[in-house]
């Protein structure tokens, strides 16, 4: 079996979906990425058996095979060969022998039948939406994810759908982010929820473009479609919490603040505080806010103060810092909303301005304030 293709253009495809690969796994065939010719057209295939990512593109062949590469010393290869056609010449033991304009190089393959199959898209729904607003949502969402595997339903983000649009959420018990979508149509009420890394592995191979993309998904699965880019992935057996009740429906007092002067503030401030819980107190007074923390063991100490808008009774509250410096990546107005009621009640960040068909809500769980 042989094929011809261009070096950099294989070497792009297989960059977005390497990262499906994991460096330790239990079945050496995962190392591998899976190559099927078919009449000048190549799949390759990337799995680690919960996601798989395959990319097709089009090469010169005659023939029709399919052949293992083990995927550490490929890339390595093609990230050291200069753009220029390669010739890939397979055996019938699977030994591959790549061939460039100045050089030979050689490297056992494995037999494709030992390379796990891929799940069916059985009995799938399906919808479209934008690149860009999924890449969007992920952007928003994904920071908020719980790394605990004892709370299985928090590791991922939660998709809502619904005919009237698309909510996606995220959770770690400290603070939650929700972000809606009205953009997009899908086919009936439903929810399910997709793990972190296929999420980090579509925001790089994704374009942040009006690209369509097609999402289908059955009782198991996730089927994300874009151009010659497909993923699979496994979906979350768990229940996500009921998040609707944690979110304040009434938080009285509303401080607008400078986006980019509080993030400066709390990142100055947060170096003095308690390396263990991060905690900065917001004092807010009039159109004053001021920010302090303090590490008693240390005897660190910073406070700063800025102005702000504010509309409620003077309040003292404490955040985790470093929660607060990601939220507000997340908010990218000028300004930000702020809606707070008492010290032991979640506070509520949102953008000042939302685009038409989007609606982002973070919030934040406050700390105990160490008087």
């Amino acid at each position: 079996m042989k094929f011809i293709v261009s070096s950099s253009a294989l070497l792009k495809q297989l960059q977005q979906i390497s990262g499906v690969i994991n460096a330790n796994t239990v079945l050496p065939i995962l190392e591998d990425f899976l190559f099927e010719i078919e009449k000048n057209k190549l799949t390759v295939v990337a799995t680690d058996l919960e996601t798989v990512m395959k990319v097709h593109m089009d090469i010169e062949a005659k023939d029709t095979g399919k052949v293992c590469i083990p995927a550490k010393i490929l890339m390595d290869s093609l990230k050291n060969i200069a753009e220029q056609p390669l010739t890939f010449n397979i055996d019938k033991n699977f030994g591959v022998e790549i061939t460039s304009d100045n050089g030979k190089y050689k490297v056992m393959g494995e037999n494709p039948d030992n390379f796990p199959r891929e799940p069916a898209a059985d009995e799938a729904n399906s919808f479209t939406m934008t690149s860009t607003a999924l890449v969007t949502a992920i952007n928003k969402a994904i920071f908020a994810v719980s790394n605990d595997d004892l709370r299985p339903a928090m590791t991922g983000v939660y998709f809502e759908l619904d005919k009237k649009g698309i909510t996606f959420v995220a959770t770690d018990a400290h603070r939650l982010v929700r972000y809606t979508r009205t953009d997009v149509k899908c086919p009936q009420k439903d929810s399910f929820i997709v793990p972190k890394k296929p999420l980090n592995l579509l925001k790089s191979a994704l374009p942040d473009n009006e690209d369509e993309l097609t999402l289908s998904y059955n009782s198991n699965h996730l089927f994300v479609k874009h151009g010659g880019t497909e993923l699979v992935c496994r979906l979350i057996d768990a229940r996500f919490p009921d998040y609707k009740v944690v979110i304040p429906v009434d938080n009285p007092y509303k401080m607008v603040v400078t986006r980019s002067d509080f993030q400066s503030a709390l990142r100055r401030v947060s170096v003095f505080s308690n390396k263990s819980t991060n905690q900065v107190a917001l004092t807010i007074s009039g159109n004053q806010l001021q920010l302090a923390a303090q590490d008693v063991d240390f005897s660190f100490e910073g406070n700063e103060r800025m102005s702000c808008q504010y509309d409620g009774e003077d309040l003292q509250i404490a955040f985790n810092a470093k929660f607060l410096i990601e939220m507000l990546n997340g908010a990218d107005t000028a300004e930000i909303n702020m809606e707070l009621s008492t010290p032991t009640k979640a506070g509520i960040i949102k953008p000042s301005e939302q685009a038409e068909n989007e609606e982002l809500l973070m919030l934040v769980m406050p700390l105990m304030l160490n008087n």
